[in-house]
C-alpha cells in the first residue's frame, strides 16, 4: 500500500501553508481503498491569511461544503496524527505527491508555523516521500506520442519542451484534452494517483524516491 497526498496552499511560494490536505490509501495499480479529506482550521479561518490563497475564488465554495458537512475540519495535529495512524495500520512507508518538494515544504512550514517551531516535522518518521512528477518526467519523457500530444497542443515549456503538470498528464492519460483540474486536495489525489499507476505500469523498477 501507498499514499498519494495534496496539498492546497496560502502565502508564498517560498513559504506555504497548508489550508487543504487530501491524501488516499491505494495500492500500486490505483486502487483506493480509503480516503482522507481535510480543512486546516487554524490556516483557513485566518482571513488574512487566506486572502493570498492562489484559489481564493474556491474559498466560498469550501464554506459552502463545510456547512453542509461535506468538508470536514480539524486541527493540523489531529490531521497529522491521522496521517500517521494509516501509516501505521497500512504499514505504509511511501508517500507520494506530484512535484512533492512543494507539499513537503508546505506542510513542513505549516506545522513550524502553527506550533512556533516546537514541532517541527508534520510526516511520520521514517516516511519516504516519492514524486510522481520526477516520474511522469522519466516515464513520459521519452515517450513519442505524448512528446507529440504536447506539441500538438502547445503544452510546452519556454525552451520547447513538455511540461508534465498533473492536468496535462492526465489529459493524455485519459484522452480528455478539456479536462480542468479541480485544484482541492483530494481530487487531485486522484488523478495523481493515476499518475503514479501508470508510471509503475511503464517501468516496475521505477526510482520514485524524492531524496535518495
Amino acid at each position: 500500500m501507498k499514499i498519494v497526498l495534496d496539498t492546497e496552499t496560502t502565502n508564498s511560494l517560498d513559504d506555504p501553508l497548508a489550508y487543504d490536505i487530501g491524501w488516499a490509501i491505494v495500492k500500486p495499480n490505483g486502487e483506493v481503498i480509503k480516503t482522507y479529506s481535510y480543512v486546516v482550521a487554524e490556516i483557513f479561518f485566518n482571513e488574512e491569511l487566506m486572502a493570498s490563497a492562489y484559489f481564493a475564488d474556491k474559498i466560498p465554495q469550501y464554506k459552502k461544503e463545510i456547512e453542509n458537512g461535506t468538508r470536514i475540519v480539524a486541527k493540523l495535529s489531529t490531521i497529522r496524527k491521522r496521517l500517521k495512524e494509516c501509516c501505521e495500520k497500512y504499514n505504509i512507508q511511501e508517500i507520494y505527491a506530484h512535484n512533492a518538494k512543494f507539499d513537503y515544504l508546505a506542510l513542513q512550514t505549516t506545522q513550524r508555523y502553527l506550533t512556533k517551531s516546537r514541532g517541527r516535522w508534520f510526516f511520520p518518521y521514517k516516511a519516504k516521500m516519492c514524486d510522481t512528477l520526477k516520474m511522469s518526467r522519466e516515464v513520459l519523457g521519452s515517450d513519442n506520442a505524448y512528446i507529440i500530444f504536447c506539441k500538438e497542443n502547445n503544452y510546452l515549456t519556454k525552451n520547447g519542451t513538455p511540461r508534465f503538470t498533473a492536468e496535462i498528464i492526465h489529459r493524455f492519460l485519459s484522452g480528455d484534452n478539456e479536462f480542468v483540474e479541480e485544484h482541492t486536495g483530494l481530487a487531485d489525489v486522484l488523478i495523481e494517483k493515476e499518475i503514479m499507476a501508470y508510471c509503475f505500469a511503464k517501468n516496475p523498477q521505477l526510482d520514485p524516491y524524492l531524496w535518495a
